[in-house]
């Protein structure tokens, strides 16, 4: 792993427990690669970044007393951002942070799937960072559209990918992740 990259970790927060899709079987075994995930960026020496959603007068207020790390996720971020855009790179201080800390490539992870994570990883990849985006270690909710359709976690995670892969990130695993393995997109 590279000096100049960082692990964020978007909205893994306990106000997600509190929306009706809450789903707690499909969270596990994300729960469980994020935590993969955050200790092995850890043992790398690699910076760990937590961003909380923070919005309205509902469990994303900060004063829900929700606005903190999912349980059982366990977390010592370097630093905490609050954001109340979609992308964690919109007037949470976060790229400041990365310009003086002098960080190039992100590790992207998080909640929601399609939503905070997807838009983070485009904005960061517009801005001119190579992106891995760990798929395994995001998590989504099943959707329905305005035609009636349900779209269940696993296709809303397979368009992301597809969306995403080879334009503004790559696509890896905890593991592909933690062994900077493959060529990035940008050097």
């Amino acid at each position: 792993m590279s000096a100049d990259t960082a692990l964020i970790v978007i909205d893994v927060q306990e106000s997600f427990r509190q929306r009706g899709y809450w789903n707690e079987a499909e969270a596990q075994p994300f729960i469980a690669n994020i935590q993969r995930l955050i200790d092995g960026a850890k043992a790398a020496g690699l910076p760990v970044i937590q961003i909380f959603h923070v919005d309205g007068d509902g469990p994303f207020a900060l004063d829900s007393g929700f606005i903190k790390p999912l349980a059982p996720v366990s977390l010592e971020a370097e630093v905490v951002f609050h954001k109340a855009r979609h992308s964690a790179l919109v007037g949470s201080g976060l790229d400041v942070w990365l310009t003086e800390n002098r960080i190039r490539k992100l590790l992207v992870s998080g909640i929601r799937t399609e939503q905070c994570c997807e838009t983070t990883t485009r904005h960061a990849s517009d801005l001119g960072y190579t992106v891995d985006y760990v798929s395994e270690a995001t998590l989504t909710f099943a959707m329905t559209n305005a035609a009636g359709r349900t779209f269940s976690a696993d296709e809303i995670r397979a368009r992301t990918e597809l969306v995403l892969d080879g334009r503004f990130a790559r696509i890896v695993t905890v593991d592909e992740a933690l062994n900077g393995a493959g060529q990035a997109l940008a050097a």
